[in-house]
């Protein structure tokens, strides 16, 4: 008995045999995932700490030397790295690969929290993220505009879009690069503040304590509860040339007094271009980074599918073009 002896003897059942192998191979190739590289991902967690002002040593000595000497009571370390830069620091602990991510994640919460009174007390909270820092952005986004400002165009990038591009099943983070918050900036004159002998620290005292926002109290009445809120938050340059630094002879010294104030961003040494059609405009660049174990195709999709509704949601003044996707 030959193999092809049932086939030549039942040519139907043989026809749907092989039309329902077809269709299964075709149904299973459709659903074969697709990626552009292996999935070789080691347990990482990343922590960030920024301290405004400080220069790279201070930031080694007094915020990196403390969170390393914590992570190291930690177990599973494969190995641990740190570099300072103005204002920041990076800390990187790679686990070993029989160590659950999640857990690990867990220990650096509790070695940051346990670390928090030995480090400076201005310094903002660290953070800490489960991602692979030599894992490079999958998706590259460039936001322009012709009319509106940087710092509005900023709101939209950190506030809508990146907020919601993180929501994307499969996205760990997006980094927004050349982004310009509005700030006032105050340049003091050390001439003008030594003719009246007042001190730095006395002019950064006055602005601190009256650029406020605090709840004030409750008035109960017999048939409703007003809540109070002291609003003394400065806005803008004009409102804090006026504010008083401190009493000379008598006579106020206000801001405007001892220096510059002016409209400004927090951060001016920062900035992003982008080129398009021969023409080069500033922008601001958001860099989505996906998780660890994830497809890069699938997790690019999905963020593409995401733009389309965020696109609606924006102003016809900002363009959002894809830069690079890998």
């Amino acid at each position: 008995m030959s193999i092809a002896g049932p086939s030549i003897r039942r040519p139907v059942a043989t026809t749907l045999l092989m039309a329902a192998i077809v269709l299964f191979g075709v149904m299973g190739y459709r659903t074969l995932p697709v990626s552009d590289l292996p999935n070789v991902d080691y347990p990482t967690v990343q922590v960030r700490a920024s301290l405004s002002g400080a220069d790279p040593e201070t930031m080694a000595s007094a915020v990196a030397t403390p969170l390393e000497k914590q992570f190291s009571t930690i177990a599973g370390i494969d190995s641990m790295t740190s570099s300072s830069s103005q204002g920041s620091t990076s800390i990187v602990l790679t686990f070993t690969l029989d160590r659950d991510i999640d857990a690990a994640a867990q220990d650096v919460q509790a070695a940051i929290a346990q670390t928090l009174r030995s480090l400076p007390s201005d310094i903002t909270a660290p953070s800490y993220q489960k991602v692979n820092p030599a894992d490079d952005p999958i998706l590259y986004l460039a936001l322009t505009s012709k009319t509106l400002p940087l710092s509005t165009l900023s709101e939209y990038g950190e506030n809508l879009m990146a907020q919601r591009i993180s929501m994307v099943q499969g996205v760990a983070q997006v980094q927004v690069y050349g982004s310009q918050k509005y700030a006032v900036r105050v340049q003091v004159d050390p001439r003008r503040l030594a003719s009246r002998q007042i001190g730095i620290d006395e002019a950064a005292a006055a602005i601190r304590q009256a650029n406020v926002n605090l709840p004030t109290g409750v008035l109960w009445g017999p048939e409703r509860a007003l809540t109070l809120r002291a609003s003394g938050q400065l806005q803008d340059a004009d409102a804090f040339r006026s504010l008083v630094v401190a009493y000379r002879g008598g006579a106020p010294v206000r801001l405007d007094d001892v220096g510059q104030v002016l409209d400004s961003v927090q951060n001016d040494k920062t900035a992003a271009w982008y080129t398009a059609g021969g023409e080069t405009s500033r922008g601001v660049i958001l860099a989505v980074q996906r998780q660890p174990g994830t497809n890069t195709v699938a997790v690019a999709r999905a963020v593409r599918r995401t733009l389309e509704s965020l696109r609606a949601q924006l102003p016809a003044s900002v363009s959002v073009d894809v830069l690079y996707d890998r």
